[in-house]
């Protein structure tokens, strides 16, 4: 089973250098982040990760196109989640993956993902180079990320070039808030592995972005065929210009729509993103026959129908399955990040716990944010609780490890240990994975 080892060396010892400058972030809310130490995993658990990664994926993959292809606005709307805006873009099927981050847990009573940020998803530069950085500078492990650099590479070698050859011939910018340290780091390591590619892209403060409604989107009169954005469809689709009143969001949407601009994550993934999703496979699952039935079709193949109940949880747009059973279950927003909107109910159907985030400055902004979003539920599921040392002293958490697919491929793990709920004040420890006996 997992198992926490404690490098031989002080947090500014090992975060110094080369290192701190590519994880500025390694210490977050005045705390320690990334740890000197590492989570140990037996060969045969990362690669039972690994096939489980690539099966959820597979079957998120195929009921994104069943939802694209059959399900009517309403129910986007009303069962998913999506702001009307966000339906017509969303429903374009972009045949390549870009970069998505399951979240599972590890634990004798079984392997589960509870979740899958497939529209922006964080923590790669800590997972792709922090991690081999730490595991084989310091030890004779291996780590479990070691080509995922790789994988994003050829994931956005796919996506540029097919948008290329819709005729989005013309700049490749990356945008996010520069303000936000993460954020930036993250968005700048994409684009130093795609210049690395040759293609000659660049970056662009969010807020320095230039909508003209109908013809295209500019950086100081530079047009932008292809953008990637660390910035989330649910809060773009929103914004407005309140100099020109104009619904800037909506504006670079119908861009979208026009063929005017490619955008990775595509937006399709904003289906995924919505935590109704998962409800909505547990319900094909529970409901197979009868779907079946009125579809005309079989949806799903005989392995990924059998691994639906090995990988999933019960997930409902209700709980009354959960409090007539006594079944301990966790409520979560559809557009929860970070964990922040989720709480867990015991079998008594009593509150045990929530969570709203470190920034306790703009906690009633966020409390408003994610209380008045529609929930899903899911059963909950014990996790594996690991101790470690950190400058504040021993700290007992609970394990939860992030798996990257990227391209349709599994490329690497993100450990993070925290709470019962995995908030932004969880630390990250590097996967490192056990050789194999020759």
């Amino acid at each position: 089973m997992a198992s926490i080892m404690n490098l031989p060396y002080k947090h500014d010892e090992v975060f110094q250098g080369e290192v701190a400058a590519r994880i500025p972030y390694h210490r977050m809310y005045g705390k320690q982040y990334c740890l000197p130490s590492l989570t140990v995993l037996e060969s045969h658990e990362s690669q039972a990760i690994a096939e489980a990664a690539y099966w959820v994926d597979r079957i998120y993959w195929k009921v994104l196109r069943f939802v694209q292809r059959y399900m009517p606005d309403t129910f986007l709307i009303e069962q998913l989640g999506l702001h009307p805006a966000l339906i017509d873009s969303a429903r374009i099927e972009v045949p390549f993956h870009g970069v998505s981050r399951q979240d599972w847990i590890l634990h004798e009573h079984g392997l589960k993902c509870i979740e899958n940020n497939t529209d922006t998803p964080t923590g790669i530069p800590e997972t792709a180079y922090l991690a081999e950085a730490l595991v084989e500078g310091y030890t004779d492990y291996c780590t479990a990320s070691k080509d995922m650099r790789n994988h994003i590479q050829q994931a956005f070698r796919h996506l540029i070039d097919y948008y290329q050859q819709q005729g989005l011939d013309g700049g490749i910018a990356f945008t996010c808030y520069d303000s936000h340290l993460e954020d930036l780091t993250n968005t700048m390591y994409l684009l130093h592995a795609v210049e690395e590619l040759g293609y000659p892209a660049f970056f662009v403060p969010l807020d320095q972005l230039e909508i003209i409604p109908g013809e295209g989107l500019y950086v100081e009169g530079k047009q932008i065929s292809i953008l990637y954005r660390l910035y989330p469809l649910e809060y773009l689709v929103h914004d407005r210009d309140e100099i020109h009143d104009r619904p800037v969001g909506e504006d670079l949407l119908e861009l979208i729509m026009n063929g005017k601009l490619g955008i990775m994550n595509p937006p399709q993934s904003m289906i995924t993103q919505s935590k109704g999703f998962m409800a909505l496979i547990w319900s094909l699952y529970e409901h197979y026959e009868e779907t079946t039935r009125l579809c005309g079709f079989e949806l799903f193949e005989e392995k990924e129908l059998q691994r639906i109940p090995l990988y999933f949880l019960p997930t409902y747009f209700d709980p009354s399955v959960f409090q007539l059973s006594h079944i301990p279950y966790v409520e979560k927003s559809y557009w929860g990040r970070e964990g922040k909107g989720t709480a867990i109910f015991g079998g008594d159907g009593i509150l045990e716990l929530s969570e709203w985030g470190a920034e306790q400055e703009e906690q009633a902004d966020i409390r408003d944010y994610y209380t008045n979003q529609p929930k899903i539920y899911q059963q909950h599921h014990p996790m594996t609780e690991l101790e470690l040392i950190t400058e504040e002293g021993p700290y007992t958490g609970s394990l939860l490890l992030g798996a990257y697919v990227i391209g349709g491929q599994y490329a690497g793990l993100l450990p993070r240990i925290g709470g019962k709920i995995t908030g932004d004040m969880a630390y990250y420890c590097p996967a490192a994975v056990e050789k194999p006996l020759p």
